[in-house]
Formats: C-alpha cells, structure tokens, sequence
C-alpha cells in the first residue's frame, strides 16, 4: 500500500485512512484490502487534502480525530464545505464523550458519521462496519457521477406528485420478543424518468424550501392508508407510521383530512401512527399542539421520532400525547461499543415505558444489537437487521 504516493491518478471504491501512525493505516489498509476495496492512506491531513481537491470520485474516510498539525474536528470542517465529502469512520484513544461529541459536530456539519470507533480498534469489528458499508461507497459513486441534485427541480417534483411518479416502500417493525410484525414505516421514494429511483434525501428539503411539502405528505397518507386498505382486505391488520414535517403541524385543517380520509377507506384510525421529530415542535407551539392533540382524539397513534437528539426531549413528552417513542439510531447504531450510549438507550426505554409508550428502536442492524435491545425490554425493533424498505406488495407475500 503506498501511503506517500503524489499526483495519484484515485480509482473508485477507496477507503481512504487518515491517521498520523503508519503501522495503525497498515493494518487497518490490510483489513479494507480483505473486503476487495483499495486503501490510501495518509498520515497528514494537509496531505490528504492535496491530494482529494483533484479528484471527483469520492468513498469512506476513516479518521483519527487527534492527528499533529490539523485534527480530526479541523478535518470535518474542512470537508464540510465540500461538493461532495466522503462518509465517515471516526477514531480516537480518548474516551467515547469525545467520541459522541465529534460525531454530533459532523452531523452538525452534514457529514455522514457510519461509525465511531475507540482505539485499540477491534479489527473484525472494522472489517465488519466496511462490508456493510460497501452499498454507501457505491452510492456515492453514483451520486457523483449523477449529479442527481442538479438536475432535478421543485416543478418536477411537484409534477410527480400530480402524476404519482412517488412511490412508498415500508420497512417492517417487529416484536422483539416474538418475532411478529407490529407495523410498517412508509418512506416515500421519486420514481425519476431519467434517474431512477431518488431516496427522499434528495427532495424533501427541496419540498419544505418551495412549498410543496403539504402536497407530498398528503400525497404519502392517501397511498399509505390505501396500502393499509389493501392489506385489510387480504385478511392482514398491519398499522402503518407516516413522517409528517413541521409544516404539516401547522395545518389546521390535517386532523379532519386524514379523519375522513380514513372514514372513506374504512380504516381505523388506531392502525394509522404520525410520527414527528423533536425539531418540528419547535415552531409554533401553541398551534402544533393544537393539531396533534386532534389527531390523537380522532384516535390516531402519535410518535416522537428521533428521540434525544433535539433539545427539549423531556417536555415534549409531557406535553404532547405521544402514544409511542422511537429511540434515535445514533445511539442504537453504537450501544454495543459505547457505554453511555447504551445507557441512553436503557433510559429512554425505562423513561418510556414508565410513560405507557410503546418503545420502538431504529436503525437495528446487528444480532448484538437486536439481542441487547431484547434484553433491555425495547417493545419493537426496526432496521436493516430485520429488514429493508421495500414495496407494498413483498410485505403482501412474506406476511399473508
């Protein structure tokens, strides 16, 4: 592996290692090696720096955070005003307070944090994280060789919902302790005539800036509650959770459209959940409140989706009548490897339940992971460990 190498001429599928000891980027370029994708190490960040301001391809960037000359919080501000930064694997021998505190600032930044690591590094634990990663590598790849952003337009997007070129995919949420299938989240997707289909990551801001975030999540409700019709009719009771944005908390008139929305479709109400993150209670409260309070008369659920990353967690618990909390999967993702996150996780569950919450966590994809969860007395457990998004009709054959 050459670590020193100038004017490098970068391939796609790299995972580039940042850290200021060339044994740990041997060692670590060895295990990433192992998984079929190349290594390119660096022991500067002024170094590295040089090096990707030429290129256009970008994958993973494993960082130590306490590197000489330019840190790792230096680092991740740097790749902040990038087109296009890689995804993130942060190290550090300092405690994991320092640890969690980066990975929040990278958030902050818009950077994606895949994992956050303490040194002594278990090697199979990395090697790990990198095979699951390798769809986000290839992703990125697309991302920048599409240059999707660009080229798609709040008209469009506006069009597409007029024409139902969206469509819903839904990723099963289980009982932890039996195995059955309690729900499904939908997550709305962008058929795109020429791209293909566009993850909502790349539209919904675009449709909360123009204006048009009211119609798609309309749109989103009316698909979702026929689906749940559908699968009414076929014999299957599976509730369905819609994100809903905090626009959409400020309609007065949301309570009554998906009341007769549901009337219409003969679906009870207690099969259809909201969920709403902490940040979109943070405007207008006293109207907010007014129309969740609604939606929970006319017997819809209510979720708290995201919980522990906003900033007034605790009273909106107690003011809004959530009937279920949804624990972020930043701390699901590193609860086997970090203790205080894990602690969080125990808390929320404890917290909520003492609340009459059903407790859902997101963003499970181990064994170890779901086990803990299990032995923590979480209610309900959704992620890739159980299963993808996917469209109405795989959820119709595996579940009939």
């Amino acid at each position: 592996m050459n670590t020193f190498n100038s004017k490098l001429i970068i391939p796609q599928s790299i995972v580039y290692l940042l850290d200021d000891e060339p044994q740990v980027i041997e060692i670590l370029g060895q295990v990433v090696e192992l998984t079929g994708l190349k290594p390119l190490g660096f022991t500067r960040a002024n170094q590295f720096f040089e090096q990707i301001s030429t290129f256009e391809q970008t994958s993973i960037l494993v960082l130590d955070l306490n590197m000489p000359e330019m840190d790792g919080i230096e680092v991740m501000r740097r790749l902040s005003s990038m087109d296009s930064p890689p995804a993130l694997i942060l190290m550090s021998g300092h405690d994991t307070s320092v640890l969690r505190a980066a990975e929040k600032l990278g958030h902050a930044h818009n950077l994606e944090i895949i994992a956050s690591l303490s040194k002594p590094i278990s090697l199979d634990k990395f090697q790990e994280i990198i095979e699951h990663n390798i769809p986000k590598i290839k992703k990125y790849e697309q991302r920048e060789t599409a240059r999707i952003d660009n080229d798609i337009s709040s008209v469009e997007l506006q069009q597409a919902i007029k024409n139902n070129n969206m469509v819903l995919h839904y990723q099963p949420q289980i009982d932890i302790k039996s195995g059955e299938l309690l729900g499904v989240e939908a997550l709305v997707r962008w058929l795109h005539p020429q791209h293909g289909l566009i993850s909502p990551d790349r539209f919904i801001a675009m449709a909360e800036q123009s204006g048009i975030i009211g119609k798609l999540t309309h749109w989103v409700i009316e698909q979702a509650v026929e689906q749940g019709q559908q699968w009414q009719k076929r014999g299957l009771d599976i509730p369905v959770s819609v994100n809903i944005s905090a626009v959409d908390i400020t309609s007065l008139t949301l309570p009554e459209h998906v009341a007769n929305l549901l009337e219409c479709k003969k679906l009870d109400p207690t099969r259809l959940t909201l969920e709403v993150t902490e940040g979109t209670l943070m405007g207008e409260l006293v109207t907010s409140l007014d129309i969740l309070t609604r939606l929970r008369l006319k017997g819809l659920g209510l979720s708290i989706d995201d919980f522990g990353t906003g900033y007034s967690s605790l009273s909106q618990l107690h003011r809004v009548p959530f009937t279920e909390l949804k624990i972020d999967q930043s701390f699901v993702s590193n609860m086997t490897e970090d203790e205080e996150a894990r602690a969080i996780v125990r808390t929320c569950i404890i917290l909520g339940h003492e609340l009459k919450l059903k407790i859902v966590a997101e963003g499970v994809e181990t064994a170890e992971q779901f086990e803990l969860l299990k032995q923590m007395n979480c209610d309900i457990a959704q992620g890739y460990f159980i299963s993808r998004p996917v469209p109405g009709e795989q959820i119709t054959n595996k579940y009939q």
